[in-house]
């Protein structure tokens, strides 16, 4: 996570609609008061988006565990394309924010639509903090935790914050999952965080492509420790970048493993929303 320099222009506001009518001031009181919640962030490209079945999946899992009712993939579909035409955009940043405000009958969807965003290629560092999220499964807005060290690892100097477990154990980045390579094979940490769309997609295309991936425990020291993979690399809806550092511990950038990456993910259908 990289914080915005002080005097750079700030970003478009986006387009928003509740339940497919623009938000209202009333609409906005939802998320400010009654944040409890969970979303999906998702990039669209021509009215399509890569594992639009994933996303649509986990908004339905985290809805029937928060709220104890389904959340249909044909009525989130209609109000991103609902959204998609009131923004006048085929290429978006497209965010779906779900809440059970007291008194609804029924899950409210709010849909942001911005302009299309892109993990910046170079490589990044990350610095580790004593950090991991409650229910990490779930996708959910107002997460201080990650914000707060996303902020101090930006302020060292550092591009994001590495989530580790009191024991060592990496988990997660603050906005990515992080992936290892031993020569051999992709190493996702096996420690409790969010499976990532584009983590699922990575996984399904290194499987077709002859090169599975596995999930091992890793950590910032020892036998398991970050210092004995060869590369590294994070990755969210935004796309894939490689890392060149952890805290001290510097990665060599594999041009021929992010090739490979790139493709397994490039292999991935897109849906048309």
């Amino acid at each position: 996570m990289t914080t915005r320099p002080q005097n750079a222009p700030a970003a478009p506001a986006p387009h928003i609609e509740f339940d497919g009518r623009p938000a209202t001031e009333e609409d906005l009181r939802i998320p400010a008061l009654h944040g409890f919640g969970h979303f999906t962030a998702l990039q669209v490209r021509g009215g399509a988006v890569r594992g639009l079945g994933a996303h649509l999946d986990r908004l339905d899992a985290a809805n029937r565990e928060l709220f104890g009712r389904p959340l249909g993939g044909d009525r989130v579909r209609e109000l991103i394309r609902h959204a998609l035409a009131g923004a006048g955009r085929a290429d978006a940043s497209v965010r779906v924010n779900a809440y059970l405000p007291p008194g609804a009958a029924e899950t409210v969807l709010m849909v942001a639509v911005r302009e299309p965003a892109a993990l910046p290629a170079a490589a990044r560092s990350l610095m580790s903090v004593p950090y991991a999220r409650p229910a990490p499964h779930i996708k959910r807005p107002g997460e201080f935790g990650q914000t707060y060290y996303g902020m101090l690892a930006g302020r060292a100097g550092f591009d994001e914050a590495l989530l580790t477990l009191p024991s060592g154990a990496v988990t997660e980045g603050a906005t990515t999952n992080v992936g290892f390579w031993d020569g051999a094979s992709v190493v996702w940490p096996d420690a409790p965080a969010l499976t990532g769309t584009t983590m699922t997609l990575l996984e399904r295309g290194l499987d077709r492509a002859g090169r599975p991936s596995v999930r091992r425990p890793v950590t910032l020291e020892g036998p398991d420790g970050v210092g004995r993979f060869r590369a590294a690399f994070v990755c969210n809806s935004q796309g894939i970048a490689p890392i060149q550092r952890i805290d001290a511990t510097p990665f060599t950038v594999d041009e021929e493993l992010m090739r490979e990456l790139r493709a397994a993910y490039g292999a991935a259908p897109a849906d048309a929303v």
